[in-house]
């Protein structure tokens, strides 16, 4: 931030200065002629206008001090490490119309205005500038349009618009259609099993074999076939 390289020794505060963009804004001094840093407030200057005032006030704290940046995605500590790193301009909406505010006043900035910002480095002990950024290039605030005043008529949302509200629409018939789908055909599917079941029964018990005291007629085998006669030997007297 600062082009300083001497060692800091002491006690140091950051002063930050807010200035409204002009030509002469660039050269615009933010301490007196003896080196002492200017009081102005917002009142003092019409918000900027006159010359820079002094938006903010904090102390220079050490980097080994600061929270580390890895831990920004704890939910927990996000509030935490955010108000360490970044000073926010214009986040007192109170302190104008307060008349027993004490202390530095940091209104909201106008809209569609632009801005230069300026931060000071200030020695404590001897209550002089010990370092100073240049001014910033011109940071233009927007331009807020009141809720009340959106349109919201349909007709005039843009083709890719309506075309997403449209299938968004019709997401959840198609659901509900596949769901009744799916239970039908199990229903289904269910009936078909139980049919099977019954037919293989069926078969079965016609298939299956007769009790073990039924007996079933048997047939003996016959030969019908003539015995031979044996065969005899007959003696004869052979004629000499």
């Amino acid at each position: 931030m600062f082009d300083s390289t001497e060692a800091l020794n002491g006690t140091y505060e950051i002063y930050l200065y807010v200035l409204l963009d002009s030509a002469s804004s660039r050269n615009a001094s933010v301490q007196d002629g003896a080196n002492t840093p200017l009081s102005s407030t917002f009142q003092q200057t019409a918000g900027g206008r006159t010359g820079p005032y002094k938006a903010a006030v904090f102390e220079l704290t050490p980097c080994s001090d600061l929270p580390s940046l890895d831990a920004v995605g704890d939910v927990a500590r996000a509030s935490e490490i955010l108000n360490a790193y970044l000073i926010r301009v214009g986040d007192n909406g109170t302190c104008l119309s307060d008349p027993n505010f004490q202390g530095l006043c940091n209104p909201p900035l106008s809209a569609a205005t632009e801005y230069r910002f300026k931060y000071v480095l200030v020695n404590m002990s001897s209550g002089l500038v010990q370092d100073q950024t240049l001014w910033s290039d011109p940071i233009r605030t927007n331009r807020i349009t009141p809720y009340l005043a959106i349109d919201t008529w349909p007709g005039r949302r843009s083709g890719g618009m309506i075309v997403i509200t449209s299938i968004l629409g019709s997401l959840p018939f198609f659901l509900l259609l596949g769901f009744a789908g799916a239970i039908i055909l199990s229903l289904v599917d269910m009936g078909g099993s139980d049919g099977e079941i019954t037919h293989d029964s069926q078969i079965t018990q016609e298939a299956a074999p007769k009790s073990l005291g039924t007996l079933e007629p048997s047939y003996a085998a016959v030969n019908r076939g003539l015995q031979l006669d044996r065969a005899e030997v007959y003696g004869g007297k052979l004629p000499d």
